[in-house]
């Protein structure tokens, strides 16, 4: 079994669309999208779309929870809070209630069986929070407290930090996602991770895909998006802001 793990799109359609028909040859049996679809990218309904078009299975993040409710004091530096609720307004008015309502529906986490020795815990950010950052470099004690709960997944998948990375810690292997609409690790193409279950193991790469990132980019101003210069250059330089 081959399923490929994606993440934190952010509206970034150019991005996703380079990534899936990477997928297109790669035989996979089964898509995971963990989360952040449409917030903070230049093209939110596109990305959205294209999301639900595909077979994959879905599950919510930190950014669909703001564009649902927009953001609140407290969850980001009081400096950006008003025109990150300017960037998700400028969101919002191009999603309609039906796509609100999808995001407002998704889940927030799988546990899924996918082999009698291999099971996967699947979620955005934490498995009790939207929220809550554990980065590559959490010490290995730490991560495993925090990404872990009382279940038998031998398989732990996030995304969030949009930092792609493996880990193994006794018998859990811990995997990041990256990003695909906006990678924070100094590569700016989006990241994604295959993930090839046999029937007693299991083994799982990072993969990366190259698209035209100053499209995107011109998509920024010709979309008259509200935060575009800050957006452009972590687009550009696949850095965080």
């Amino acid at each position: 079994m081959q399923i490929a793990l994606l993440s934190d799109i952010h509206g970034n359609a150019r991005a996703l669309k380079a990534v899936l028909n990477d997928l297109k040859d790669k035989n996979i049996d089964q898509i995971y999208i963990l989360g952040d679809l449409c917030y903070r990218g230049p093209e939110p309904k596109n990305a959205l779309e294209t999301v639900r078009s595909t077979p994959g299975k879905v599950l919510k993040g930190n950014a669909d929870e703001w564009i649902i409710r927009g953001v609140k004091k407290g969850e980001v530096p009081d400096s950006a809070l008003a025109l990150m609720n300017q960037e998700q307004e400028w969101s919002v008015e191009r999603l309609s209630s039906e796509d609100i309502n999808y995001l407002n529906n998704l889940p927030e986490s799988f546990l899924e069986t996918l082999s009698d020795h291999v099971t996967m815990h699947a979620f955005h950010a934490t498995p009790d929070s939207l929220f809550d950052v554990v980065t590559a470099d959490t010490p290995d004690e730490e991560l495993v407290e925090k990404l872990t709960v009382n279940n038998d997944a031998n398989v732990i998948v996030y995304g969030h930090i949009h930092t792609p990375y493996i880990k193994t810690i006794g018998n859990k292997t811990f995997i990041n996602t990256g990003s695909i609409g906006l990678p924070f690790d100094g590569d700016s193409r989006p990241s994604y991770v295959l993930l090839q279950v046999e029937d007693d193991s299991f083994s799982a790469d990072i993969h990366r895909v190259t698209y035209d990132t100053s499209r995107v980019v011109d998509q920024y101003d010709a979309n008259n998006y509200p935060n575009s210069q800050q957006m452009k250059q972590v687009v550009k330089n696949g850095q965080k802001p």
